[in-house]
């Protein structure tokens, strides 16, 4: 463990063996940081987070501060990371609300670009990227693997299903069902996001697949249950559609156009 003598950690914070903590970073009560962990200076780290192994904050993040939210009271909310993230210049993350169920919690391997806001509530898988100055507002779901552009917006209590990708400059306003791509102002889906699962291994009929129930979804003038009615059909061949028709019907606020 190194810690450098500029920065004031606090007494009831624990800091696992082989963890660094540079200089000017202030380190609240309640922490705990695993090892491996690397903060750079000028990180602050605020109060009641857990933070797991191998993760690196760079300079002048903020993590687990109050969230901005008018109806939160200083009630006890937390901040919880999973291991392998890289959390870059300037990136935001706010601890939960008790309106909200207490908790933010950022999973495993994703890497979070500078001046990133994950706001309160949020839920976030692994692997996910988010390029420069993506904000998410609070009660956002990202599941894994899912791409948000550089200044991407994300309204509040909205989905993004798993590998779906979020274009630059795009705000959104409705659940993304997994796997597509959304851009634009205003946002729509416009297809799948195909270099994305090529580079996950997707196989070539898999990719062909999915495709044909992005169509079947938004190019065949169906109704939402009639397209769902075709997807399950597709489950036998292609299992690859099953997180497309989960994340269609555990949408709660529609999904988007």
């Amino acid at each position: 463990m190194s810690i450098d003598p500029s920065s004031r950690i606090d007494p009831s914070a624990v800091i696992d063996e082989g963890v660094t903590i540079g200089p000017w970073c202030i380190v609240g009560p309640n922490v705990f940081i695993g090892a491996g962990s690397v903060v750079e200076s000028h990180v602050v780290i605020r109060s009641h987070t857990r933070i797991g192994k191998n993760n690196r904050f760079f300079q002048f993040a903020s993590v687990g501060e109050d969230p901005s939210d008018k109806k939160f009271e200083g009630e006890e909310t937390w901040l919880e990371i999973g291991d392998n993230n890289v959390f870059r210049e300037g990136v935001t993350l706010h601890r939960g609300t008790g309106f909200g169920g207490g908790l933010t919690k950022i999973g495993s391997d994703n890497l979070l670009m500078p001046y990133v806001h994950i706001a309160h509530d949020c839920m976030v898988g692994n692997n996910t990227v988010f390029a420069n100055n993506a904000g998410l507002s609070g009660h956002v779901e990202v599941d894994d693997w899912a791409i948000l552009g550089g200044y991407a917006g994300v309204n509040q209590f909205v989905k993004i299903g798993a590998h779906a990708m979020i274009g630059g400059v795009t705000h959104v306003g409705q659940d993304v069902p997994a796997y597509m791509l959304v851009s634009g102002q205003p946002a729509a889906v416009r297809s799948v996001n195909t270099v994305g699962l090529s580079r996950r291994g997707f196989s070539d009929d898999a990719i062909r697949d999915l495709r044909t129930a992005f169509k079947i979804v938004y190019r065949r003038g169906l109704s939402l249950k009639e397209a769902l009615e075709e997807l399950r059909s597709m489950v036998s061949r292609c299992p690859e559609v099953l997180p497309l028709i989960a994340s269609i019907e555990s949408s709660t606020k529609g999904i988007q156009r």
